[in-house]
């Protein structure tokens, strides 16, 4: 199924379709039936994913949210309202189907190409932010025992809590790792409370001057400074201040007391602020970021490493416009767990093909070297690449059609149908 998958010509409009390409070899309904029947080592997956990390790339990765649209699918269960972007609209609508959180290693250069680590897909009842904390330490543990004293660092969005990931990457007992999640501008954090004096009533205070990231006029000289010129971005100003907590309003975020009664940890972090400068536009919004690990504090890798987190953007692109990610009409997710992890597997095969394949380009586009090879170029050019590879499949079997429903059977057990699963507060009846 995956040879056929990278081998297909052109866009494949259902799974059907990948029994005609000669690698498959089988019926047109052994491609639904794999997936209905079959079954994957989903933790083997994600070590082969891992071992097959792309080397000389940044340990920089990206964690982000992809909708899979099954409006309607009455029959598949687990289905939510999940948030799809429309072109002709700047906020996107929702629709019933399934979400799946990828996590994708990002590369350093200027282009659309990345490496998919993990992928989960997120129940309506489970919490984002806890799904990504538990996705994000798994795989620093694995990271860890295959790249020893390399610290991964995980790149988030405004969704996602930062207190939580902090909590959850960089505590005690978990493999070293560093976040950098982007924050509100509207955001207020403390310093560090100061000492009490001896012989003063009342107890020690909570925090410090405060820190609005909206009010200059509270922020002290900066811990670190940076400046730097970058060709596409322009002059960039990168400042940061270090040993700063959310105020009481992230409460809900923070670890609850101790049932000896002791109050809640204080979570502390840094805060950086970039701003770019540019002639063409001289006005910019600046952008505010929370970032705690465990290694040394570098302004140059954070800036670039968060700037890139949007390249996953591509992958997500990539696997639903030419890999046929969210093509197959399957009915139960655990089917398009399946998938997805092929999916995941046949875009790692592509990227390793890449120093080995000449990439196939239309007469209307521009040439491209080997090395700037687009993942799309690459993937026409597999096919001449799959017959050197060889594949671990069996020889089909002789087989001939099956009977088929008797003529006047009636299916006596109706598929049920399941209702899609909406969070929120309810409303109160008047």
């Amino acid at each position: 199924m995956g040879d056929a998958l990278l081998t297909a010509p052109g866009r494949v409009r259902s799974l059907p379709y990948l029994s005609i390409e000669p690698v498959c070899r089988r019926g047109h309904g052994s491609v639904y039936a794999a997936l209905a029947r079959g079954s994957l080592d989903i933790e083997a997956v994600r070590d082969l994913l891992v071992d097959y990390a792309p080397a000389g790339w940044w340990p920089v990765f990206a964690v982000d949210v992809s909708a899979w649209p099954r409006p309607g699918a009455r029959c598949s269960p687990g289905r939510g309202m999940q948030h799809v972007p429309l072109p002709a609209s700047s906020t996107g609508t929702r629709v019933p189907g399934w979400a799946y959180q990828w996590l994708a290693q990002l590369g350093p250069g200027n282009d659309s190409w990345t490496a998919p680590m993990d992928v989960r897909r997120i129940d309506p009842a489970d919490n984002t932010n806890d799904m990504a904390c538990a996705q994000m330490a798994d795989f620093a543990a694995r990271w860890a025992a295959r790249h020893p004293g390399v610290v991964p660092v995980f790149c988030l969005d405004a969704g996602y809590c930062p207190l939580t990931a902090t909590i959850a990457v960089t505590g005690a007992g978990t493999a070293p790792a560093r976040i950098i999640v982007r924050i509100r501008r509207d955001r207020v954090f403390y310093h560090r409370a100061p000492a009490k004096t001896p012989g003063t009533p009342g107890r020690p205070k909570l925090h410090g001057p405060r820190f609005a990231c909206a009010d200059p006029g509270t922020w002290p000289p900066p811990a670190h400074h940076l400046e730097r010129h970058d060709n596409h971005y322009g002059h960039i100003t990168v400042h940061a201040w270090t040993h700063l907590h959310p105020g009481p309003t992230s409460r809900r975020h923070r670890p609850a007391a101790t049932t000896s009664g002791t109050a809640a940890p204080i979570i502390e972090g840094t805060i950086i602020r970039i701003t770019t400068t540019r002639p063409d536009t001289p006005t910019t919004t600046p952008l505010w970021l929370w970032t705690a690990g465990d290694d040394p504090l570098d302004l140059n890798l954070i800036w670039r490493a968060y700037l890139h987190r949007f390249d996953i953007e591509h992958l997500h692109r990539y696997l639903k416009q030419h890999l046929a990610w969210t093509t197959p009409t399957i009915r139960h997710p655990h089917q398009a767990d399946t998938w997805t992890q092929l999916i995941a597997a046949a875009h790692t095969q592509i990227r390793l093909a890449q120093p080995l394949i000449a990439a196939h380009r239309m007469p209307w586009e521009k040439p491209l070297t080997p090395t700037t090879a687009t993942p799309l170029r690459v993937h026409r050019g597999f096919r001449r690449l799959a017959p050197t590879l060889g594949t671990p499949t069996r020889a089909p079997k002789p087989t001939h059609p099956g009977p088929g429903r008797p003529p006047g059977s009636k299916n006596q057990q109706p598929t049920p149908r399941h209702k899609v699963i909406i969070k929120g507060k309810k409303k109160k009846k008047r």
